[in-house]
């Protein structure tokens, strides 16, 4: 099974125009993933890629338009190229033998504002290599720093691979895991997996594979079950579990069948801790006491998907939270990677489990809403908090 695009680093190749940014990727792939042109301008919108690089692992790499871009158009295309920072781990910046001006002095410094390890890459040795003064500029503002020819060069994957694992850090390098800090060899996790709308027909969700997968990795046991026959499974395992995980929809039902005997989460909160800040969203959720008639909540969506009848973010959740607060509000949604700038408008964001998208992009959503003073939190635990059982949820992690 191929590794889900919210579970890979994310690299993003950025640069000037025809310094040869769609060359040096192809060269990293060994065949041609961008177009490549002598033409400025010819990279007009965000192209990305899967691919592994071992030992590194599973990559998205990102190629961009020419950071200097101008016109109208090209201004769009600069927008598109600052809005790949908000989920860019790592970034490689392609020069030539032009050596750095402004542009990419703002360019260093937007990535240090972030803190993204960057790797710069000199390309086009194989005419000439920028000056010494250029040449020191780039290395004084970089992580590391790299010279190729896309052209001619060999052994570019060897180079940029020993370079990103020069600059990633240890924790990017070793992916966390969802339990492993709360769970231990032998233990049995029991997964709550309803059946509904959503889910797809002969398979299960992201989500419910990857809890599945790191059960197995901590060398616990995982047993699956629908709600129907939760209290049956429960009885005939020889000890009880040591923690029970369920689809956030059927919280409620969970929590009466096992009645506090056993420890228990959502699918959702557990990925609200890997790929967010737990503590930040359940403090968001507090905001849900303090409603009034017309606040306007958004909520936000990681994947573009096709609403089902009875959707979990357009319906389920907007309907639980007007029952739990009895006001009148107003919910707007948006998807994939749109995040709206004017947020100050609402009183409180809400966001998904974040499975299609990586740890990068929801970090930096939670520090522009606490730049803008707006809460956040996450579906799992806005529903927990609306069924009053949200200390009951987060118990397990307290540690």
């Amino acid at each position: 099974m191929k590794e889900s695009r919210g579970n890979r680093l994310h690299i993003a190749v950025l640069g000037k125009m025809n310094t040869g940014k769609s060359s040096v990727i192809n060269a990293l792939f060994n065949r041609e993933i961008s177009i490549v042109s002598e033409v400025g301008g010819t990279t007009t919108d965000v192209n990305q890629k899967a691919m592994e690089l071992l030992p590194i692992g599973p990559l998205s790499i990102m190629d961009t338009a020419g950071f200097d871009d101008s016109g109208a158009l090209g201004k769009k295309r600069v927008e598109k190229t600052l809005e790949v920072l908000n989920r860019t781990d790592a970034a490689i910046i392609v020069f030539d033998y032009n050596g750095a001006d402004e542009h990419d002095l703002e360019l260093f410094k937007l990535l240090k504002e972030r803190k993204i390890p960057i790797l710069s890459i000199i390309n086009k040795t194989d005419i000439k290599k920028p000056d010494k003064n250029d040449i020191d500029i780039i290395d004084k503002n970089s992580d590391c720093i790299i010279f190729v020819s896309a052209k001619y060069d060999k052994d570019i994957p060897a180079k940029i691979k020993q370079g990103l694992i020069k600059i990633l850090s240890e924790e990017q390098l070793m992916q966390k895991s969802l339990l492993g800090d709360i769970i231990k060899t032998g233990d049995t996790i029991i997964l709550v997996i309803p059946i509904d709308k959503e889910a797809p027909k002969g398979r299960i969700i992201l989500p419910q594979v990857q809890t599945i997968r790191d059960i197995l990795d901590c060398k616990a046991v995982s047993v699956c079950c629908g709600v129907q026959t939760l209290r049956n499974t429960i009885d005939n395992l020889k000890n009880l579990p040591s923690l029970v995980i369920t689809d956030s929809q059927t919280f409620r039902e969970v929590h009466e069948i096992i009645n506090g005997e056993v420890a228990l989460t959502s699918f959702s909160i557990v990925f609200a801790r890997q790929k967010g800040d737990l503590s930040t969203f359940a403090n968001g959720a507090q905001v849900l006491d303090k409603l009034n008639d017309g606040d306007k909540i958004l909520i936000c969506e990681s994947c573009s998907h096709h609403p089902v009848e009875d959707d979990i973010g357009r319906v389920k959740i907007p309907n639980l939270i007007k029952k739990y607060s009895g006001k009148k509000i107003e919910f707007e949604h948006v998807s994939g990677h749109i995040f709206p700038k004017d947020i100050e408008k609402y009183k409180l964001i809400i966001h998904c489990g974040a499975c299609m998208t990586n740890r990068r992009e929801v970090l930096s959503r939670i520090e522009i809403s606490s730049a803008k003073n707006v809460a956040i939190t996450n579906y799992g635990i806005a529903i927990a908090k609306c069924l009053g059982i949200l200390d009951i949820a987060l118990k397990p992690f307290k540690s």
